[in-house]
């Protein structure tokens, strides 16, 4: 049998989180390392609406903070460095080495860098006139 190509560019969440997930299986498959765990931190508003989340995994020594975002009514008033130290911490008590994430120039760099983050890459043209940025936290040595 020979699979064919096809476009779905509308594939439902549920049918990407089965392939994630066999991609998942072969990454434990083939590194030895299972101990993946989601590590997400939610800031609710008194309705118990999300106002701002940061969200991501840990996985073989590492975390990657995938989403990060604070409803804009919410931002300016710290909530964001709330929610990004208590992703450092979780992950710094589950053993990551590092922390890395991607960010655009017009999101919040300096949030991370502030919190100690290293600018590790910046792909200019990620949109056109902006740069995607790539930075990373090495955690203290235990």
């Amino acid at each position: 049998m020979v699979p064919r190509l096809q476009a779905e560019h509308d594939l439902a969440a549920a049918g990407l989180d089965a392939i994630e997930e066999r991609l998942d299986n072969d990454n434990r498959r083939l590194t030895g390392r299972g101990d993946d765990r989601a590590l997400v931190f939610a800031l609710r508003d008194e309705q118990g609406r999300a106002v701002g989340v940061a969200a991501g995994y840990s996985w073989a020594g590492i975390a990657e903070l995938t989403l990060m975002w604070v409803d804009e009514a919410y931002r300016g008033l710290g909530h964001g460095r709330k929610l990004l130290d208590a992703f450092v911490a979780e992950a710094a008590a589950r053993g990551s080495l590092r922390i890395w994430v991607s960010t655009h120039d017009f999101q919040a760099p300096g949030l991370y860098e502030k919190a100690g983050f290293e600018r590790m890459a910046e792909l200019t043209g990620w949109p056109e006139g902006h740069s995607n940025i790539i930075l990373c936290k090495t955690m203290a040595s235990r």
